[in-house]
């Protein structure tokens, strides 16, 4: 479960995105069992989870999280909530937080023979980036920040929303920023169940198991990931020129990011055509 607090337009918004697995060991460990997918009772597709139940348990949980937490001291408030016992102002924000109906969305697969490495290309995009991407920057100026984000504008039938320019005072897109940038020491990604990490070595192994897989593979550097020691100038490399197909000779190199790579330094291969 990962905690996301910004949407397109980089204001707060803090939601969190959830991956649930398709299956699981029964509770004995002793056989594997798959999720079942019944039919919703208001339309004829498959669903995994009721999302008006999840959304009212989760409420519930919620609230119930932070009442205890602040009757043990250890939730920080500020304003008028901050100042006041857990029987006033408190007590009447959750209230009108209880009266609302949360949003939980469930989003199906882009298609049928969607695979799980899909979703969780999606989800690691939350994980390591932040609030905006380079590619969503049009423009800037000494006093104002141009960037792309999604239209609000409903569409009427189907599909994604296109992209926009927004245009905001400089000072307004450094604020909207900040607000995303989490306390210390805090958690953004949790684990919960087998996976969390005190029983996920042995979950998996039993996952392994009941599967019949091979072991968990090594964490040998991706292929083409080259160490920031070594270099490649001078080498002719495999790949070719799109145009005349003539080999194409390293110049100088830069790594692709990585986690591994995050303290060192490299560069980026530069390739030309040999004459």
């Amino acid at each position: 479960m990962m905690l996301h607090t910004w949407n397109q337009r980089l204001e707060h918004h803090p939601h969190v995105h959830a991956l649930v697995p398709g299956g699981g060991p029964s509770l004995r460990g002793d056989r594997w069992l798959k999720s079942r997918h019944p039919r919703h009772r208001r339309g004829s597709k498959p669903y995994l989870v009721d999302n008006r139940r999840l959304s009212a348990r989760f409420r519930k949980l919620f609230i119930r999280g932070v009442t205890r937490l602040h009757r043990q001291g250890r939730l920080r408030l500020e304003g008028s909530v901050g100042t006041s016992s857990i029987g006033d102002a408190l007590v009447e924000l959750l209230a009108q937080l209880a009266s609302r109906d949360w949003v939980v969305y469930i989003e199906a697969p882009p298609h049928e023979n969607a695979s799980a490495e899909q979703v969780l290309k999606y989800l690691a995009r939350y994980m390591a980036g932040g609030p905006i991407s380079d590619r969503r920057l049009v423009s800037h100026d000494a006093e104002k920040v141009t960037f792309l984000a999604r239209s609000r504008d409903k569409l009427k039938s189907g599909g994604r929303a296109e992209q926009v320019p927004v245009t905001l005072r400089g000072d307004e897109f450094v604020r909207r920023w900040c607000l995303h940038i989490l306390p210390k020491n805090f958690t953004k990604v949790r684990r919960f169940g087998g996976y969390a990490n005190r029983h996920c070595q042995a979950y998996m192994n039993r996952c392994r198991d009941l599967l019949d897989l091979a072991d968990a593979p090594s964490s040998a550097p991706h292929p083409d990931i080259t160490p920031p020691e070594e270099t490649c100038e001078g080498k002719v490399s495999s790949r070719r020129c799109p145009r005349c197909r003539s080999p194409l000779v390293c110049l100088t190199q830069t790594d692709r990011p990585s986690w591994s790579l995050v303290m060192a330094s490299g560069d980026r291969p530069l390739w030309y055509r040999d004459g």
